[in-house]
């Protein structure tokens, strides 16, 4: 079973330790993902519909609401994995442009070779996660240092328009994006897929492919995210048992809801939410 040996959470998103040995469905993120080796075997994920190989020498990266999968071989040995999901916010301060992380396209490619500073910094992250997990200012110092190395190596940033997160929603369908807003901000169990349908005014297959088009993901992908960082805000903020987070989202069983949360995260959610409180 994997494990989560680390999590530091704040402004900048999330960083997870991850200790992994099992694969991870279909997923997305509304950050700015990246996946980093720390020891242990090679592996490989899947972004969009191909297989990219995560190594000592290289790095996955995904963009926004890119879906995405683990892929661990069971024959392998388990593989130490740095997980950086980094909020579109946090990375404005720096440089106005740099918005554009939650946007389509921020990367070149979902994968590429790591520089010797890239790899360094990550290692001395992973480190001082282990050795100090209460430092969350030292760790967001070296996040900044990371990601800023990242950027520099792996997208375009210099022709980034400070408004291209504006660009990316003015070509979005006005229905479906109204359908997305009603999507994220549900309270309670979630509606299923049928009722936005019904509440766009057109066709399944036409709602399905301008949902897709537009957005970047299927509706249902888009619904499992909003619901899982529901689900991460509640375990990481609010001091309310598993059950009851599982009872809100709409889940029959509280078993049921930790499948979920492991099958995107990785660990469950008591235990993520135990190695997060290290970090506080």
């Amino acid at each position: 079973m994997s494990i989560a040996l680390r999590i530091a959470h704040g402004a900048f998103g999330r960083v997870a330790l991850l200790d992994m040995d099992r694969s991870l469905v279909r997923h997305a993120h509304p950050h700015c993902h990246v996946l980093l080796k720390v020891e242990g075997a090679d592996t490989q994920f899947i972004v969009g519909n191909r297989v990219y190989p995560l190594t000592d020498n290289s790095a996955v990266l995904v963009d926004g609401w890119k879906p995405h999968s683990y892929l661990h071989d069971s024959v392998r040995p388990r593989t130490l994995i740095l997980a950086l999901y980094v909020e579109p916010r946090w990375l404005k301060e720096f440089r106005p442009g740099w918005a554009a992380s939650g946007a389509p396209g921020f990367f070149e490619q979902p994968y590429g070779e790591v520089s010797p500073r890239i790899r360094k910094l990550a290692m001395t992250l992973a480190a001082d996660m282990m050795a100090c997990p209460e430092s969350l200012t030292s760790h967001e110092e070296t996040l900044s240092d990371l990601m800023i190395a990242v950027i520099e190596r792996f997208t375009p940033w210099r022709s980034f328009p400070n408004s291209i997160r504006e660009m990316n929603t003015s070509m979005c369908d006005w229905r479906i994006r109204r359908i997305a807003e009603v999507m994220r901000a549900q309270e309670g169990p979630f509606a299923n897929v049928e009722s936005f349908v019904k509440q766009a005014g057109m066709s399944r297959a036409h709602f399905f492919r301008l949902f897709e088009s537009s957005i970047g993901v299927p509706p249902k992908v888009y619904l499992n995210v909003v619901r899982m960082e529901h689900a991460l805000d509640a375990v990481l903020h609010q001091d309310i048992t598993v059950s009851e987070i599982s009872d809100r989202l709409g889940f029959l069983e509280a078993a049921h809801f930790t499948r979920f949360f492991r099958d995107h995260a990785g660990v469950g959610p008591r235990e993520f939410r135990n190695v997060s409180r290290l970090a506080s």
